[in-house]
């Protein structure tokens, strides 16, 4: 029987389903998932979280992939060891309904049949196994063609979106790059061995779909570097039906746009690639054909020096098979942020504590305009042993 939850019980209440109903389904089936329903009731009713993060909790080969959680009160939540698989997930989330229902099987087989799709990393989340089933159960899914993805102080699982699979706008083939760089990078997502995590994200527009810009310590953003292409008669088009072009022009950010009744220009020079008036009339205008990607660094979330949006470190790159320069500049970072980084560290807080000068001359890249945070507000430039070396 489920165990009384008055709490979880008003989550319940409206027309929307919820994990609460999820839960107790497991629940009446599964022990485990019983007493984890118990621990959230208590959670609720207590205000603070009873789970115990940590511990070293690993399959054999691999130091990632499996969290460890444990339970402040196992004599009435969920057994002192109660682990959290992560499932390695394919490019951009495709999956056929039979490999979803063996993940399912396993893992009602091993653990709680409790899962998340998706996690902020992008894994399979399959929480609650007990600690003597973890090798069993990675074992089986090991041997059904499903690997772990990255935890700790990894490479953690790449994500991407879907790409051209699906959208026009993809500047590459971010299902590709995605599927080359999990497995150019097995060995650092499977063990880790870095002062903390690092992510790779995979967007293939400005439009971002995966958040790389916030969430990534590199992220791959799709962009083109020539001009936008247009089709003047379906900018008409748009206007005679009734769309007003004139606001659209207004509210570019960098007012690159006008519009005279007649023909819509753009000076490119001044473009953003936002995506703003590409994505209001997509019948008249898309991305140019000179395509690659936007390489941004430092995205995160608050952890020493606060939040951070990517920092622009390659305006353009173009992004073609076999990817040997994305690939020896991801390894050129990360050797350097190995060396240099404090534990719990992440690269865009090395970057702020040492600065983009250090950073740039240590991987190897020419300072460009884009890289520019703000102005600078001291008048005083201090030139290095190197430059003034070459100066004499």
């Amino acid at each position: 029987m489920v165990s009384k939850t008055p709490l979880l019980d008003e989550l319940k209440k409206g027309p929307w389903p919820g994990f609460v109903q999820e839960y107790e389904k497991m629940a009446a089936k599964k022990e485990i998932a019983r007493r984890m329903l118990n621990q959230l009731e208590l959670s609720y009713r207590d205000k603070r979280t009873y789970w115990k993060h940590g511990g070293a909790v690993t399959v054999k080969g691999y130091g990632g992939g499996v969290i460890g959680r444990y339970s402040a009160i196992p004599e009435v939540g969920p057994p002192a060891g109660c682990h959290t698989f992560r499932v390695a997930q394919p490019a951009a989330w495709f999956y056929k309904t039979d490999a979803l229902r063996t993940v399912c099987d396993v893992w009602e087989k091993y653990g709680s049949g409790l899962m998340n799709l998706h996690g902020s990393t992008g894994d399979i989340i399959l929480l609650g196994a007990p600690s003597e089933v973890l090798q069993q159960c990675f074992d089986e899914l090991s041997s059904k063609g499903f690997d772990l993805g990255g935890s700790g102080s990894d490479i953690r699982s790449l994500s991407c979106c879907m790409g051209p699979a699906l959208c026009e706008w993809a500047c590459f083939d971010t299902l590709d790059v995605y599927h080359t760089l999990t497995m150019e990078f097995q060995d650092w997502i499977h063990r880790p061995a870095f002062p903390y995590k690092f992510k790779i994200k995979i967007s293939g527009c400005p439009n971002d779909c995966v958040a790389a810009l916030a969430r990534a310590d590199f992220a791959i953003i799709g962009t083109w570097k020539d001009e936008i292409q247009i089709d003047q008669e379906a900018v008409r088009e748009y206007a005679k039906a009734g769309m007003d072009i004139k606001a659209i022009t207004e509210r570019c950010p960098t007012k690159c746009m006008s519009w005279d009744g007649k023909e819509l220009k753009i000076n490119n020079e001044d473009c953003t690639r936002c995506m703003y008036c590409i994505n209001k009339m997509p019948k008249a205008l898309r991305p140019g054909k000179e395509r690659g990607a936007t390489i941004l660094l430092g995205g995160k979330a608050t952890i020493l020096q606060s939040a951070m949006l990517g920092w622009v470190i390659v305006p353009f790159m173009k992004i073609e098979k076999p990817y040997t320069e994305l690939i020896d500049l991801i390894k050129r970072i990360v050797t350097w942020w190995d060396e240099n980084a404090r534990t719990r560290e992440r690269v865009a807080e090395l970057i702020y504590r040492v600065g983009m000068r250090v950073f740039l001359k240590a991987v190897g890249l020419p300072p460009v305009p884009q890289m520019v945070f703000r102005p600078r507000n001291n008048p005083y430039y201090f030139w290095s042993p190197e430059e003034l070396e070459e100066v004499k």
